[in-house]
């Protein structure tokens, strides 16, 4: 009888349920409500460079700081050059003028031996085969100027840098990279070792491709990767997947514009050939003209001759 019973056992009623569901519903809203207006009032007081963070405290001065921008870094890049740039090398150079800028005006950014090395070793692995061999140079300055560089300081960088790493093994490199000794690449190191904002660049890296050639490695993408993975992965300790791919990424271009090298070679050769075939042929129809005037001036005379002795024979 009792389970007859609790047949008779009255349910909750659809809207008594609808109504606890309502409730809870409210009861949620309101509470995002409350973390909306939280967030809001947070973001209403926010002011940049203000945060409580190492980094607002390191960089908060900078906040709101006047920076060129890239258009204008560019318009001044083409106003100090004052000569039109070849069109097969223009949007190369200005995605070198814009990366360029970005990065120096980068807060976290610090300029160093390696960096130098590096640009410099970049700009002359693109520009080396421009058509105009005495404007490079002016592309050059006009570059470093426009982004506030000095050309002779970033030189003389580079050069101790290279000057250092002649001779050295791989090994040797990498210990300085740890940031033991007093070389030059070892205070670079003990700098970002020490640094957790410090910022890498693509410059940077091809720098240490770079020193890659000079200690000997070959120099290839598969060779060279996973000596960039140690060098500022383990040795550096530093994020290494952006330094590889700009490994990656210098090798597709060195390959490219070597190959461009030896097509322009070979249309240089083809067009000295028929260069030296055209001369030729016009040196053949010169002694062929003159092989003629000669002939004929011989029967000039000889009819000459030939009248003056029968006038003489009639006299």
């Amino acid at each position: 009888m009792a389970t007859s019973a609790s047949a008779f056992v009255p349910t909750p009623s659809f809207n008594a349920l609808s109504k606890c569901s309502t409730t809870h519903l409210y009861n949620i809203l309101d509470e995002a409500d409350q973390d909306l207006d939280k967030a809001l009032g947070r973001r209403m007081e926010y002011k940049a460079g203000a945060a409580d963070s190492e980094f607002a405290k390191r960089f908060g001065d900078m906040a709101g700081k006047k920076i060129k921008t890239v258009g204008e870094a560019f318009s001044d890049f083409t106003n100090m050059l004052g000569s039109p740039i070849n069109a097969l090398y223009k949007n190369m150079m200005t995605d070198i003028v814009g990366t360029l800028h970005l990065i120096l005006v980068n807060a976290r950014f610090q300029r160093d031996g390696i960096f130098s090395l590096g640009l410099l070793t970049s700009l002359e692995l693109l520009l080396r085969n421009y058509p105009e061999q005495d404007i490079k140079s002016d592309i050059i300055s006009s570059l470093f100027k426009s982004v506030g560089l000095d050309e002779e300081g970033l030189k003389a960088e580079a050069k101790v840098i290279e000057d250092w790493a002649k001779g050295k093994s791989k090994d040797e490199i990498a210990a300085a990279l740890k940031g033991e000794g007093d070389s030059p690449v070892a205070e670079i190191a003990k700098v970002a070792k020490g640094d957790e904002f410090w910022m890498y660049s693509r410059y940077f890296g091809i720098g240490l491709i770079r020193m890659m050639e000079l200690s000997g490695v070959e120099m290839d993408s598969e060779t060279c990767y996973p000596i960039m993975e140690e060098w500022v992965g383990t040795c550096l300790g530093k994020p290494y997947f952006t330094a590889c791919n700009d490994n990656d990424t210098y090798f597709k271009v060195k390959g490219k514009l070597d190959m461009m090298e030896t097509l322009m070679k070979e249309v240089e050769i083809r067009e000295k050939k028929r260069l030296a075939q055209r001369l030729e042929e016009k040196a053949e129809a010169a002694l062929r003209k003159a092989d003629k005037e000669a002939k004929l001036q011989e029967e000039v005379e000889s009819e000459t001759e030939q009248i003056e002795a029968a006038e003489a024979a009639s006299n």
